[in-house]
């Protein structure tokens, strides 16, 4: 039985895309996977997606990584709860942290191993199902609150039902 939900796949290259397909039809509900990365967020506007797999390179000749992180920065930005996970065949350190600092969930070099991509996949999507503390319920709450008051603290404040400057100090913990 799959219990893993819907994954997207983003890749430019049709042969990854088709291997990942069969490889993560057994583990995930279901698989989509496009290779021009501007229609990512479309899909995820269209349907609900639980995790995205996200090549870091999509011109040709290019390795330096940065269309992988302007994409990951779009998807957070829209959906910041939704883990993304990068996939490079041109890995390195520093690399690997920017990613993880712009909100990856975790970082898979290609060639990869089957066994060991399933298992990290598997392994960010439980995370995301584990018990979360009441701060980080409350942090969430604001963020999404002052996001619901496009950006006006006093309005926030008020929804919250606690006084602006209360709202000054929870933020300065977030």
């Amino acid at each position: 039985m799959n219990t893993y939900g819907t994954i997207l796949v983003a890749d430019d290259n049709a042969a990854i895309l088709t291997a990942m397909k069969y490889l993560l039809a057994d583990a995930f509900d279901q698989v989509l996977t496009t290779a021009q990365p501007d229609d990512i967020v479309k899909l995820m506007a269209q349907q609900p997606i639980d995790m995205v797999l996200l090549d870091m390179n999509f011109s040709s000749g290019v390795n330096s990584g940065q269309e992988g992180i302007f994409w990951l920065r779009a998807i957070k930005k829209r959906h910041p709860d939704v883990p993304v996970v990068l996939l490079t065949a041109y890995a390195d350190i520093a690399l690997a942290v920017k990613g993880l600092k712009n909100g990856a969930s975790d970082f898979i070099t290609k060639p990869w191993d089957n066994d060991d991509l399933l298992r990290k996949l598997k392994d960010v999507l439980d995370v995301q199902h584990e018990i979360v503390s009441l701060d980080e319920v409350e942090k969430e709450h604001i963020r999404r609150t002052i996001d619901r008051c496009h950006g006006n603290l006093s309005q926030a404040a008020e929804l919250l039902g606690i006084t602006r400057q209360t709202l000054y100090n929870k933020m300065k913990r977030l």
